[in-house]
């Protein structure tokens, strides 16, 4: 499997979350599936969360159309960064 792991620091959560929400039609369309998302206990503005991708190449596609920066805009996003990543298997 392979997964999207994305880290965001925003300036309000619930901002970020309502947007967030808004653009689960256009995932879906890029072939992410989420599979969760985290706060962190001490910066609750500071986000993570994980997508299971059909494709790298479309998921690279997809952030890097200039409607996810005016997405990450209207949601708040103070910085952020994601990186590709694989099930490496059990421990």
């Amino acid at each position: 499997m392979t997964y999207m792991l994305c880290r965001n620091r925003v300036a309000d959560f619930g901002r970020w979350k309502a947007v967030f929400a808004s653009h689960a039609e256009a995932h879906r369309d890029a072939g992410f599936r989420l599979v969760g998302i985290w706060r962190a206990l001490e910066e609750p503005n500071n986000i993570f969360f994980m997508f299971e991708l059909d494709s790298v190449e479309k998921a690279r596609a997809f952030v890097g159309d200039p409607e996810a920066a005016r997405a990450g805009e209207a949601a708040g996003v103070l910085d952020g960064e994601y990186h590709f990543v694989e099930d490496a298997g059990e421990c």
